[in-house]
């Protein structure tokens, strides 16, 4: 699974609120809330979001390893 918690900590650390996210990035209130729940966003929302906050998208996301299946 992927998470976006490295993101929200971003957020936090930096003083940003996610209203000027959404005006800085260029990104919908329905695409934060994909974010703040872990939904998929194609790769287009994370590289607008690495330009709006000078990062990496390493810095954004986490890859949380699931169950091993057989």
């Amino acid at each position: 699974m992927i998470s976006y918690k490295p993101f929200q900590k971003m957020l936090i650390d930096r003083g940003l609120k996610k209203q000027q996210i959404l005006k800085m990035a260029g990104i919908s209130n329905a695409t934060m809330a994909k974010l703040n729940t872990n939904e998929y966003v194609s790769l287009e929302i994370i590289d607008r979001l690495c330009s709006a906050l000078n990062c990496q998208p390493g810095e954004l996301i986490e890859h949380i390893p699931g169950p091993k299946s057989e």
